[in-house]
This record gives C-alpha cells, structure tokens and sequence, in this order.
C-alpha cells in the first residue's frame, strides 16, 4: 500500500529524493508516495520560474506518465503534441465551425459577419452579387455566438480570417430585396457582405448560405442563421 506523506517544501534539505536539478525524483521514492490534502488546500504545487516544466511526468513502455481519476480543471491552454481520443462526449460553448482562409488580395476589411466568397486563388472577399455560387460562410465572430472549433490555423504568409462553415453565426442581411423570417433560406445579395432571402427558387440551388433564425423586416442589420450550404 501506498505511504501517505504530506510531501514538504522541496529543497536540498528535504528527506525525500531530489536529484541534481533540485527536482522530487517519484521514480526513487520507495515505497511509492501519496500526497495528501485538506479543506482547500493544493496537495501538490508546482511552480516553474524559468523556461521548464513546473511538473514533468514520463511513461515507460508500459506505464503511463501521469494518470487523473476524476475532474480535472485546466485554466489555460494546452498544446497536444499527438493524438487525443475521447470516448465520452465533447462539449463545446461555441456555437459553429470555423476554418482560417487566406483574403483575397484587394479584399479590404472583412469585418464579423459579413458574408464571403470565394475567389479564384481559393481566397476569401465580401460578396457583391445576388446568388452567387461562390458563396461560403460567414465571417465568425458577430454578436454574442463565437467559434466552437477554429480548423486550418496555419501560416501561410498572407493576412487570415476565420470563416464560419457550420452552425450559428450572426450573419450582416438586407431586408430591402424582401422581410426575412424566421425559416427563410439566405442567398448573398447585391449589397457587399450581405444576405438576403432566397425568394427566386430557380436560383437559390447552389447558391444558399443558411436559414434565418431571426426576423428582419427592412433595412439593413444582423440576424441569426443556421449556416448549410445548399
């Protein structure tokens, strides 16, 4: 079983195994240690004050290099260098799909919101015509909803934006082409960077953005929508 031992302070004074570098050696500690807290209280604290890890861990061949059995709050971000598997599910408080498209050139400022094209070197720019299939998505950021999962966060030597592909975004629209309500599908419009309701069914297929999740009877302004290429 076990030693349960309120590990100390760590120093070249401490009884338990340091080694050169003044780190706790777990690998010499026998019998295997267990640090013990109460109330709210942290059992083990590690603080780096240089450029190495406040706690490192390395697996053998078999064993694991570090093993959590319960919650586990991480206030920061972390870098996975290999795979990460999940078998429960993911939970995500963003609310869409977003991937990272170089601008095209000469596209000027596309601000959150504002419906993109595609450009013939696979860029992205504000649309400018009414049902356009070169339509792709909105760029993320508008209103309250934010990007669950941003794909294709490269370098590539040009300036950036991220696109929403899937889910809710606020979207810029233009009621003056028609009311938009709720179910409508949205096309792009004449307007640079806005949708419009898709009123032309002939024209609509290839060409369709999303659906309206909000109301907009005239002018100009942001509205919800569900984003699904059609």
């Amino acid at each position: 079983m076990p030693t349960k031992t309120i590990i100390p302070k760590i120093t070249k004074k401490s009884n338990l195994p340091v080694d050169t570098k003044n780190q706790l050696s777990m690998a010499a500690a026998h019998p295997p240690l267990e640090a013990w807290a109460s109330g709210t209280t942290n059992s083990v604290t590690g603080i780096s004050a240089g450029t190495g890890s406040a706690i490192y861990g390395k697996g053998g061949t078999k064993g694991k290099a570090g093993l959590f059995d319960g919650q586990v709050q991480v206030n920061g971000n972390i870098q996975v260098d290999g795979n990460l598997t999940a078998t429960g599910d993911i939970y995500l408080s963003g609310a869409d799909c977003a991937e990272q498209f170089d601008l095209a050139e000469a596209a000027g400022k596309v601000e959150p919101g504002t419906l993109v094209i595609l450009d013939e070197m696979g860029g992205v720019r504000a649309s400018s015509g009414a049902y356009d299939r070169k339509v792709v998505g909105v760029v993320a950021g508008a209103g309250h909803y934010r990007p669950g999962m941003v794909m294709d966060k490269v370098e590539t030597g040009a300036e950036r934006t991220v696109v929403s592909l899937m889910g809710k975004v606020f979207c810029k629209a233009d009621a003056s082409y028609g009311a938009i309500h709720v179910g409508d599908l949205l096309t792009s419009s004449e307007t640079p960077g806005h949708a419009m309701r898709a009123g032309d069914a002939g024209k609509a297929f290839g060409t369709v953005v999303g659906k309206a999740l909000g109301r907009l009877e005239s002018g100009q302004g942001l509205i919800p929508m569900l984003i699904a290429l059609q």
